[in-house]
Order: structure tokens, then C-alpha cells, then sequence
């Protein structure tokens, strides 16, 4: 009898849902403490966490679907679609976020970074002000897609190295 084999797709999809739902669950609580602005170290290790444990999780249940093996290759497809599928997710509720939810949220993040650079550089208000004018390019919704894609490919690729090279285990044809 001729045994189909799992498609990677399949756990792509649907971790990256998960993680889609995920994320988006995390960013309503950052909303909900009015944090949804700042980002910072925490947010992101949480973000990093959550992303690695689902890929993870999924290159594990493909190997498991697959009679125990994944080859590198297979693992680090997941990954970056696991990766690319709730980075999709993030990036559209990040556009409902910014532009129906929260319409001043890219007014309070600009106020926010400005804040920062005041206290931890000893750049003048002038240069802060033209640094500040600078990243206003980069905050379109177009910019916002492009860049958020881009980092969702980079870093679930990233991401998925050390798990697929880990949990890596090449079928021995006999």
C-alpha cells in the first residue's frame, strides 16, 4: 500500500495561523496596557519566543506525521512559511491597529522613540527632529507591508535554523 507523505504547506499554514492568532492576541494585550506603541526588548523576546516555539512545534509534528523523519530542507520550508503566514496575519492586523483601532498609534510611537533618544543620546533637538522627520518615510502603510514581510521571511529563516538542523533526521533508503 502506498503511504502519502505530509505536506509541508499543510504545517505551514496551519502553525502560522496559530501564530497569527497569537500574535494578534498579544497585541491586543499590549494595547490594553497602552504599550502597543513602545516595542522594546520584552516585547520582542516574547515575540521571538512564541515565533521559535511554533516552529518548533511544527517541524516536530511533521517529523512525528512522517514516520520520525524531516529533512533539513523540509524543516527550514515550515519555518519561514509558518514564519510568513503570521507575519501576513501581524502585518494586516497591524494596518487595522494603526488605522481604525488605534489611529494615533504612529503619532504616539514617533512621540515615544523621540522620548527615548532625548533621554539616552546626546544628539541635539534639532537632530533628533530630522531624525525623527527621516523615519516618517519609512511609516507609510506600503512601507509598513514591505518591511514587515521582508523581516517575517528574514527572521522565521533565522529562526527556523537551529530547530531544523536540531530536529533534522534524513530518511535511509534501503
Amino acid at each position: 500500500m502506498d503511504e502519502t507523505k505530509p505536506k509541508t504547506g499543510k504545517y505551514a499554514l496551519t502553525y502560522g495561523l496559530i501564530l497569527g492568532a497569537l500574535s494578534v492576541v498579544f497585541a491586543l494585550m499590549l494595547y490594553s496596557l497602552d504599550m502597543h506603541y513602545q516595542g522594546g526588548m520584552l516585547v520582542l523576546g516574547v515575540s521571538l519566543v512564541i515565533t521559535v516555539s511554533l516552529i518548533t512545534i511544527g517541524i516536530i509534528q511533521f517529523k512525528k506525521d512522517n514516520n520520525g523523519f524531516v529533512s533539513f530542507g523540509q524543516g527550514l520550508k515550515i519555518g519561514v512559511g509558518i514564519g510568513l503566514v503570521g507575519g501576513i496575519i501581524g502585518i494586516i492586523f497591524n494596518q487595522v491597529m494603526a488605522g481604525l483601532i488605534d489611529p494615533e498609534m504612529m503619532n504616539k510611537a514617533m512621540e515615544y522613540q523621540k522620548g527615548l533618544l532625548m533621554e539616552t543620546t546626546k544628539m541635539t533637538p534639532e537632530q533628533i527632529d530630522a531624525q525623527m522627520e527621516m523615519g516618517k518615510k519609512f511609516t507609510t502603510p506600503s512601507m509598513q507591508i514591505m518591511f514587515g514581510l521582508i523581516y517575517s521571511v528574514v527572521a522565521s529563516f533565522l529562526l527556523s535554523l537551529i530547530p531544523a538542523l536540531i530536529l533534522k533526521k534524513q530518511e535511509t533508503i534501503q
